[in-house]
């Protein structure tokens, strides 16, 4: 099986600020939500755990697994998507003609980087590589694996997993310390 997990709430998400690679931790809340999931999951199944080395990531990790035997690995390549300059801004979509915001409404378009941005492109690809590097071989070797990353990162393992056109890269929607099971 996999599944994945976004981390847990930070003030920045409670401030509609774009966090990107920006290294927030959780707030109270966000650790709260780690600990009830740990209580809702604790009969889910996990051979292995991979996490973003991002302190969010990382925290939500090592609360939802909490005195269980599953390793946690982090990887690079789980880390969330680089928003460049436009990390920190609150509340994007309240400003007209933001570049950013074409990632968020029309991703299939955002092919070129604005600000120092990621592109959705450089994304898929290093998310991509994770899931031929390290997920399909542990699938294909029956490990139940989770991983435990951001809302663009996770999505992008969705889209490209479940085979979407990016235009469908939100499609799933990636709520906090929610469990989706992708197979």
């Amino acid at each position: 099986m996999l599944y994945i997990m976004r981390h847990g709430k930070t003030d920045w998400n409670n401030l509609h600020k774009i966090q990107g690679k920006t290294d927030i931790p959780l707030n109270e809340e966000g650790r709260q939500m780690a600990r009830d999931a740990a209580v809702e999951y604790r009969d889910v199944h996990f051979d292995v755990c991979y996490c973003s080395p991002m302190i969010r990531a990382r925290e939500t990790a090592e609360l939802l697994l909490a005195g269980r035997d599953v390793p946690i690995i982090f990887d690079e390549r789980l880390v969330e998507m680089g928003f460049g300059s436009y990390e920190g801004i609150e509340n994007s979509f309240s400003i007209p003609d933001c570049p950013i915001n074409k990632f968020f409404f029309h991703p299939e378009e955002f092919t070129e980087s604005v600000g120092g941005s990621e592109t959705i492109d450089e994304l898929m690809a290093r998310t991509g590589e994770f899931l031929r590097e390290v997920v399909e071989p542990d699938l294909a070797a029956g490990k139940d694996v989770l991983i435990v990353g951001h809302g663009a990162m996770n999505s992008s393992i969705v889209c490209q997993f479940k085979k979407r056109p990016r235009s469908e890269f939100w499609a799933e929607g990636i709520p906090n310390c929610k469990l989706q099971k992708l197979l």
